[in-house]
């Protein structure tokens, strides 16, 4: 047993304490034996795709008729396309850690991938939740998006063996779909606290190196194969400021792009075509006598931009030397390497704002110190709750708010964009952040909004036996009649919810909350037979229905 598999095995207990309630109450799970199963789910879920908690468990879709997927997560469409990660987790009692992944669990995988993807295809017996996510991908599909499927087995053990392998080969899936292995030894690589890398950057050629404003900036050509080098020695901890995880090199076309450009005829051109890595350091040297070819000697380097370039590099000169394909020693690329004043963290924060804003980025780190953020933060701690502005390892309780959680009920509730909240999550705090966080709103408006969303995910992820089958996609529409019907008992508009009305406010969600969910469920099933004449709606044309916003209009001509 290696320290890794029993560190994983002791984190599980606390990782079970965590989903107890949820899985007895969501899924039905209190045996231990399958708990601890899910809480091993959970936990690659949360850290592999670097998710909040509820998010994460939303993702689980383990229990009878699961199709061989334990959790599924979908991504936004972006230019035509949308990401859906596909987890399967086998976790053995014994923690020996020399057992393969299962060949039948590849195989599961395998006719999952055929028959999720297809609209046309019978699913068979399959339980709700994981229909609800199928039947949303393949109403993207139906409106032309394409799916880049990421496909994640985790143990506690090794890869999948050769027969696996050959199985996944044959399916024939190509570059659409991305094959990872996840156990004990990535996770730990994921979730330690990572310590400081000092390295020694081989650049080639000249090299400007000049001192301004008490920090240092270095700009020159580093050789494609020491940034493989690099990766290769210290991976992830050179990623703990790029507020992007690795997207692999598969169904990721920018990445394709770098590894043809290495793979090419011409592989030199490789520095034109990129535009260059940004690192920071607490520090850095090199001999300023020589004139060219610098050895930098860097204190705590991290890459802010660029780390998608770095990891496709690496693994692009990994399987050319697998493949026995010459390594291209002649390609570079652009590196700017700045120091910085150890104790200027928004300097660092503001250059990896501007460095990837380019792209659309989760940039909720990136706004936790605007001046927005911490008045909300000192205006619902006033309230008796606490605004979570920065992501945290520790478990969420009743009284915690994250900001993109508020961003989400904000956007619904209150500003009648629904679809948005639902379906945009990566423009929040991007350039939907200044019509969800103006100037006008305040902690009382904050949480009022969060605790009426709430009730209606609740109904979303625990369906009552009354509720209709809309319910399970409309969570957002409903949240926002029921903000309606909560200003009307108020007598109040929007802009007279504040401090002075919380408590009655508060104690209006908690007496009426479901009697408001239900009257907004019954807006939203009338709203649905005036768009659709009551004929019966499948589950991918609900999925397409609420995801274009078809019904904002109507609803709110509603008289409450």
């Amino acid at each position: 047993m290696s320290i890794n598999t029993s560190i994983i095995d002791q984190r599980l207990s606390g990782v079970q304490d965590e989903i107890r309630e949820e899985a007895r109450n969501d899924l039905g799970i209190d045996d231990a034996g399958r708990l601890k199963s899910l809480a091993f789910v959970y936990l690659c879920v949360k850290t592999m795709l670097d998710l909040e908690r509820g998010e994460a468990f939303d993702c689980l879709t383990d229990g009878g008729g699961d199709f061989g997927v334990d959790a599924m997560h979908l991504t936004e469409e972006v230019d035509g396309e949308f990401g859906v990660t596909l987890f399967q987790a086998k976790y053995k009692i014994s923690l020996e850690g020399n057992s393969n992944f299962e060949e039948n669990g590849i195989n599961a995988l395998i006719n999952a991938i055929r028959h999720i993807f297809d609209p046309s295809a019978e699913l068979g017996a399959i339980n709700d939740r994981l229909k609800v996510k199928v039947e949303e991908a393949r109403s993207m599909i139906r409106d032309g998006f394409i799916p880049r499927v990421r496909a994640v087995a985790c143990n506690n053990g090794l890869k999948w063996n050769a027969v696996a392998q050959d199985a996944i080969t044959r399916a024939g899936f190509g570059d659409q779909v991305n094959w990872e292995h996840v156990n004990h030894d990535v996770l730990i690589g994921v979730l330690q606290r990572l310590k400081p890398v000092d390295e020694t950057l081989r650049l080639t050629g000249r090299a400007i190196v000049e001192d301004m404003n008490f920090s240092r900036v270095c700009i020159g050509r580093i050789p494609v194969t020491e940034i493989a080098a690099l990766m290769k020695a210290h991976g992830e901890k050179l990623l703990e400021r790029n507020i992007r995880r690795y997207l692999g090199l598969h169904g990721n076309r920018v990445n394709e792009g770098i590894r043809n450009t290495l793979n090419s005829g011409s592989p030199s051109n490789f520095y034109f075509f990129n535009n260059g890595l940004t690192l920071v350091c607490n520090d850095f040297s090199y001999n300023a006598l020589q004139s060219s070819d610098y050895q930098i000697k860097v204190e705590n380097l991290q890459i802010v931009n660029g780390g998608q370039t770095c990891m496709t590099i690496f693994k692009t000169i990994e399987e050319m030397r697998a493949g026995g394909k010459p390594v291209p020693v002649d390609a570079s690329v652009l590196v700017r390497i700045y120091k910085l004043p150890k104790d200027n963290e928004d300097i660092v924060l503001q250059i990896t704002h501007a460095t990837n804003s380019q792209n659309p980025v989760d940039l909720k780190d990136l706004r936790s110190n605007d001046e927005m953020q911490q008045q909300l933060d000192a205006s619902i701690q006033e309230l008796g709750f606490a605004y979570r502005r920065k992501r945290t390892d520790g478990a969420t309780r009743s009284a915690d708010i994250t900001s993109g959680a508020a961003a989400e009920a904000i956007l619904a509730v209150w500003r009648a964009a629904p679809h948005q909240a639902k379906f945009l999550t990566r423009e929040h705090f991007g350039k939907l952040y200044d019509l969800i966080f103006n100037e006008s709103l305040n902690g009382a408006q904050t949480v009022v909004a969060v605790l009426l969303y709430r009730v209606a995910e609740n109904h979303r992820r625990r369906p009552a036996a009354s509720d209709p089958l809309f319910v399970r996609y409309a969570s957002c529409f409903i949240a926002m009649q029921m903000g309606r019907r909560l200003l009307k008992d108020l007598n109040v508009a929007l802009a007279g919810l504040d401090h002075r009305n919380f408590a009655r406010a508060q104690g209006l969600v908690e007496q009426s909350g479901e009697r408001y969910f239900a009257e907004a469920v019954r807006d939203v099933g009338q709203a649905l037979t005036g768009l659709y004449g009551g004929q019966e709606m499948s589950m991918q044309q609900l999925s397409a229905t609420f995801r274009r916003g078809d019904l904002i209009g109507r609803l709110l001509e509603v008289s409450i």
